[in-house]
């Protein structure tokens, strides 16, 4: 979809469909919508005093033209109560009036900028907002089948004045690509696990570094085993799929040698191994490298918007399956930095991933250090499926990535690490167990990962609940997310900008 900023006037763009607001509890419009309802000769007043058009958040009430506009259709989209209003909203009204009209064969699009007047949003975030809305609210994974709908083409966001247009083309720039970017971590996470497998990602990652001038490596297994990584090498022996831990670097500060360091967990199929899962819902063990993907797809995304920083994706990717050679509960693996962990059950393998990923990256020097993953059903049993349970060794790093995820509008919620627990993963035999018992399951897997983080500043969080939505919703749609790529890209601008600052 084309995306561009126009000077004009909405009531005379030639467009399928013109979007105007309502603010919910509005009695009467103003505006741009007064000016359109008054080209419609008050019938959107009609339909407001008649309580069928009502300002609810995200309701998208369709008003035909009947040849008074260039347009054939008006949507009137809900910005719910101005105390309530937020960038975030501009996104959510943005999916669902775009998907609304794509419903009604709607091509081409104009919408004016959403709560830049009475919202009291910049023009700029309005409009990035409303891109990202849209990008993120029309995707589709259609590769297997054919799509219901035909794609909207373009869309005009339509200002007052031409040098209000210029001025908003590089907020619709970040937009998109950060849109674009958290879409391609949705395909990765989407794919089938017979079409993602460790090799076929690290050829996507490959792909991608390519595309985006990254640097790009990758460690094999003998690799791996001449760095003593037994922990993912323990993970991925049930499986024929070779493990690969991905390495992708975005250099923007020649001049520097400290690089921030993002990590995802990157299985993609967890059976469980030998502590097998319920055949219930396996199948959707195929997004259980969602924290791969994002970390990925956020280097696309950075390293398209330039910023002055290093960062670097440390990705370790192996399949969990049940066989001959399997890793089995009571077996003891030792990790790259030589920690001995028991094996309680083989369905705790992400930490065990993650432990020498982090492991390795703290070798690399790379330093904050931010991971991802689909960790805990508890994590998810705790927040449900709109937030992510954060964990951090370091408060002023994890107040940076809150802010970041609170600016995009990706719900977090800080998670406490008391010492205590650790009481839960000592072992007989090892330094440590690879679970706890069930009581506080988010936060032992936590300070399992801790023990491999080290004094390095550094952030986890489980993304077990919002990487995936049961139903389409704002900007949302069912399956895959994309969650985090947007916090990690925004993290990362936030961090080049402090840097420039000092």
């Amino acid at each position: 979809m084309e995306i561009k900023v126009i000077a004009g006037d909405i009531a005379r763009v030639d467009a399928d469909a013109v979007v105007v607001n309502l603010f919910e509890g509005v009695e009467q419009a103003g505006g741009a919508t007064a000016a359109v309802d008054t080209a419609l000769d008050g019938a959107i007043a009609a339909l407001i005093r008649r309580g069928e058009i009502k300002g609810k958040f995200a309701e998208v009430s369709i008003v035909h033209t009947f040849g008074k506009l260039p347009a054939g259709i008006v949507a009137v989209v809900g910005l719910g109560r101005s105390e309530d209003f937020t960038a975030d909203r501009v996104r959510g009204a943005a999916g669902e009036f775009c998907r609304a009209l794509r419903r009604l064969n709607c091509h081409k699009i104009a919408t004016v900028l959403h709560g830049a007047g009475a919202g009291g949003i910049d023009a700029g975030r309005s409009a990035e907002a409303i891109t990202e809305g849209a990008v993120l609210g029309l995707y589709t994974f259609a590769r297997y089948k054919k799509p219901e709908y035909e794609d909207v083409g373009e869309m005009l966001i339509v200002v007052p004045k031409e040098d209000e247009a210029a001025a908003l083309e590089s907020a619709v720039h970040r937009g998109r690509v950060v849109a674009e970017a958290a879409n391609a971590a949705r395909d990765m996470v989407n794919e089938p696990a017979n079409y993602m497998t460790p090799g076929q990602m690290a050829e996507a990652a490959r792909e991608m570094a390519r595309r985006h001038a990254l640097e790009f490596k990758v460690l094999e297994v003998e690799d791996m085993e001449a760095m003593g990584m037994g922990a993912l090498l323990g993970v991925a022996r049930g499986s024929i799929e070779r493990p690969r831990l991905i390495v992708l670097s975005y250099k923007g500060d020649e001049g520097s040698q400290q690089a921030l360091g993002y990590l995802g967990k990157g299985i993609t199929f967890d059976s469980g191994g030998l502590s097998i899962k319920p055949s219930e819902g396996m199948g959707d063990m195929k997004q259980d490298m969602a924290g791969a993907a994002a970390a990925l797809a956020a280097l696309g995304a950075i390293a398209e918007l330039r910023p002055s920083i290093n960062v670097t994706a440390v990705v370790p990717v192996a399949e969990n399956l049940p066989s001959a050679t399997a890793f089995r509960p009571g077996d003891v693996l030792k990790a790259m930095n030589g920690k001995t962990v028991e094996v309680v059950t083989t369905d705790a393998e992400g930490r065990l991933i993650l432990a020498d990923a982090l492991s390795y990256a703290r070798q690399m020097g790379l330093s904050p250090l931010v991971d991802l993953a689909t960790l805990t059903g508890a994590s998810r049993i705790a927040l449900g499926n709109l937030y992510a349970s954060l964990f951090s060794n370091n408060q002023a790093l994890a107040d940076k990535v809150l802010d970041a995820a609170r600016r995009t509008g990706e719900r977090m919620w800080q998670m406490p690490m008391p010492e205590e627990y650790k009481e839960q993963i000592k072992s007989d035999i090892a330094d440590m167990k690879n679970v706890g018992n069930r009581q506080g399951g988010a936060i032992t897997a936590a300070l399992f990962l801790a023990e491999f983080a080290g004094d390095t500043p550094w952030v986890h969080v489980d993304v077990a609940g919002p990487e995936s939505s049961p139903k389409e919703s704002g900007y949302l749609v069912k399956g895959a997310t994309g969650f985090g790529v947007r916090t990690l890209v925004e993290l990362a601008l936030n961090e080049a900008q402090r840097q420039v600052t000092i």
